[in-house]
């Protein structure tokens, strides 16, 4: 017999190999350890976002649940009947006086009488001291209200607001208990907050000084941190030579992007309440203070913008005639615009959100009424917000929360603003 292997019947399969099958069950397992990998990984990832997203519906949720009743205050019923009270309501003089003439009239005596007579004298007692001149302002505005007998809502004192949540002497929470069975003590809502300024009592402060403080602020870093960000990325990335002092400067601009807010509010201090001392406080001082931080993230961010830009660009400009500032202004420049303007948001929000460096330069001052300009004292909407979380009336917390969700809201109508400027003058190549 034959020793040589027998030959296998035609169209059979050959025999599996054994290091074929042994590579394919690895090839297997790689190809699994993989797919297990990416599923891991994709995992994480979804975790991640919703552990971000968990933690910020809570953040929003608690500034909701605390700043909801930051827009109510403590208000007392009291019907006046202004017939009886004889007040001369008449527009043209109104008009003319104003509040003064209301006052010259009796009205702080009017709202007394008719309150100790629907509330008693303990209850009289507690309606807020600038109750008639809201009273008087409200009139002004619409002389029918002092026409007839009228409910009129006015503000109740910090005491008995802390008696209506339970808090303050035993004889203030009884009062409390009484006067809203009667009907004649609620907690409604205060448009007022957001047309007020500051003021002692949690029960008259308002918010509107320190937004327009914000505004204002806002406006002139914008103003001065955008063109002078934009036209240094512009010179640094297209017309600065290559060299040591460029070099010096770029990496100066990366450090000052991180330096600590505190130092440019030192800066100003030091620079400019010296050149300006009679502007303290002054929306001018704190949006050059505020430029000066924002300016640096500008610069980085443009710089990468423009860097961005294709270099096709600028050789097919300069091919059909262009001359080099052309090319820059025509055809780089508003390419770049979206990736600039990223970065002027960031530059912005972190702005507006600062505390320290306006507190260096003296924005932290009581401001009893809007600022009329850029020159005027003014507070900001961060320092309003540091100020009140310092006080120790109760009546504060809850305002504070309030103005927590102001700030979020305006910084979220500036970034739209922002974004929708971008999305504008955005353009593909």
């Amino acid at each position: 017999m034959s020793d040589s292997p027998a030959l296998s019947a035609p169209g059979s399969a050959p025999a599996p190999s054994s290091a074929s099958d042994e590579r394919q069950a690895a090839f297997e397992k790689r190809l699994k350890q993989r797919y297990a990998s990416e599923k891991r990984f994709r995992l994480l990832g979804l975790g991640a976002v919703s552990f971000s997203v968990a933690v910020l519906l809570l953040l929003l949720g608690t500034m909701l649940y605390n700043g909801i009743g930051g827009f109510q205050r403590a208000e007392l019923k009291v019907p006046i009947d202004f017939a009886e009270a004889g007040l001369s309501v008449d527009p043209a003089t109104l008009e003319q006086s104003g509040v003064q003439s209301l006052e010259t009239q009796g009205l702080p005596q009017v709202v007394e009488y008719f309150a100790g007579e629907a509330l008693g004298a303990d209850g009289a007692a507690e309606i807020s001291s600038e109750a008639w001149r809201e009273l008087a302002t409200r009139i002004v505005a619409d002389p029918s209200i002092a026409r007839g007998q009228q409910d009129i809502w006015v503000a109740a004192s910090a005491d008995l607001a802390q008696g209506m949540e339970g808090e303050g002497s035993p004889e203030l929470q009884a009062l409390a208990d009484r006067l809203e069975s009667e009907g004649s003590l609620d907690k409604r809502l205060d448009i007022g907050f957001l047309q007020r300024a500051d003021a002692t009592d949690p029960q008259l402060v308002g918010i509107w000084a320190a937004l327009k403080g914000s505004i204002l602020t806002m406006i002139v870093t914008l103003l001065l941190a955008f063109p002078v960000g934009v036209l240094a990325a512009l010179y640094l990335e297209e017309y600065a030579p290559k060299n040591r002092w460029t070099d010096i400067i770029e990496v100066s601009i990366n450090n000052l992007a991180a330096v600590p807010s505190i130092i440019f509010g030192l800066l100003g201090l030091a620079v400019f309440l010296t050149i300006f001392p009679n502007m303290r406080s002054a929306p001018l001082i704190g949006g050059m203070t505020l430029a000066l931080m924002t300016m640096p993230v500008i610069v980085i961010t443009g710089r990468n913008a423009i860097k961005a830009v294709p270099p096709s660009i600028r050789d097919g400009a300069l091919a059909v005639g262009a001359s080099p500032v052309q090319v820059v202004f025509h055809h780089v420049l508003p390419l770049a615009l979206p990736g600039i303007l990223t970065g002027t948001i960031i530059g912005m929000a972190r702005a507006l959100g600062e505390t320290a460096p306006l507190l260096m330069i003296g924005m932290r001052a009581f401001v009893a009424s809007p600022p009329d300009g850029f020159t005027s004292p003014a507070t900001v909407l961060p320092v309003q917000i540091f100020l009140w979380s310092d006080e120790i009336d109760r009546g504060f917390v809850e305002r504070t929360s309030a103005a927590i969700i102001v700030l979020l809201i305006f910084l979220l109508l500036m970034n739209g603003l922002a974004i929708y400027l971008r999305n504008k003058f955005e353009k593909t190549w």
